[in-house]
C-alpha cells in the first residue's frame, strides 16, 4: 500500500499559499517530503512487481534475504536465525515473522529446527530450493536497483544516501522508536519493507 495517497503532487505555488493560513507549513520542507514519499511509493512498486513474479511479497523476501545475508556472517554458510533475530533484522514484529516463517516453511523455502544450544527454540534456515530461488530472483532484483539509480551519478547517489541518512536520524529524535534508535548494522543486502 502507498504511503502518499495524492495521485498529483501539489505545485509549490499550492503549498506557499497554504503556508499563508497555516504558519507551521514550511512549503520546501513539505515538497521535499512529498517527493521523498512518492519516490519511495514508485521505487517500492517496481520492486514488488518484481517480486511478485516470483511469487514473493516484500516480507517473504525480506526474510529470505535476511537468512541469505547471515551467511557473510558464517563465511558463506547461511546461519540459521531465530525467529527474534529475523524480526529484529526484518524489522517487523515477531508475530508477522511467524507467519512470514509459516508460509516460506510451506513453500519449501526454509525450515524451522531445534536449536542446538537451547531445544526450547527454534532455528530457520535456508532449504536448498531457497537458495535456488533466491539465484534466480537477485540478478532481476539487483538489475532493477541500478536502473532505478541510474539517473544519478556516483557522486550523486553518495549524497542521496547522506542526506535521506540525516532525515532518518531526524526521524529517530522527533519519535524513537527502539529499532531505529540504534546504530544501522551495515547488512550488505537487507531488505527494510
Amino acid at each position: 500500500m502507498p504511503l502518499l495517497l495524492l495521485k498529483e503532487l501539489p505545485r509549490y505555488e499550492c503549498l506557499l499559499e497554504a503556508a499563508r493560513q497555516f504558519p507551521d507549513l514550511d512549503p520546501s520542507a513539505a515538497e521535499a517530503f512529498l517527493h521523498l514519499l512518492r519516490t519511495g511509493d514508485e521505487a517500492f512498486r517496481v520492486v514488488e512487481s518484481n517480486l511478485a513474479g516470483h511469487h514473493l511479497t516484500q516480507g517473504r523476501f525480506g526474510v529470505l534475504m535476511a537468512l541469505w545475508g547471515s551467511c557473510h556472517e558464517a563465511h558463506d554458510q547461511a546461519a540459521p536465525l531465530s525467529p527474534a533475530e529475523l524480526a529484529e533484522r526484518t524489522g517487523v514484529t515477531r508475530a508477522t515473522i511467524t507467519g512470514l516463517v509459516d508460509t516460506l516453511e510451506r513453500d519449501g523455502l526454509v525450515t524451522r529446527t531445534p536449536d542446538p544450544d537451547d531445544r526450547r527454540m527454534l532455528a530457520v534456515g535456508l532449504t536448498a530450493r531457497g537458495e535456488k530461488l533466491l539465484q534466480k530472483v537477485l540478478p532481476s532484483h539487483f538489475r532493477q536497483l541500478a536502473q532505478l539509480m541510474e539517473p544519478l551519478s556516483e557522486a550523486e547517489r553518495k549524497t542521496l544516501v547522506r542526506l535521506l541518512t540525516k532525515v532518518l536520524h531526524r526521524a529517530a529524535e522527533i519519535a524513537p522508536d527502539v529499532s531505529l534508535a540504534a546504530e544501522p548494522v551495515h547488512r550488505p543486502f537487507a531488505a527494510t519493507r
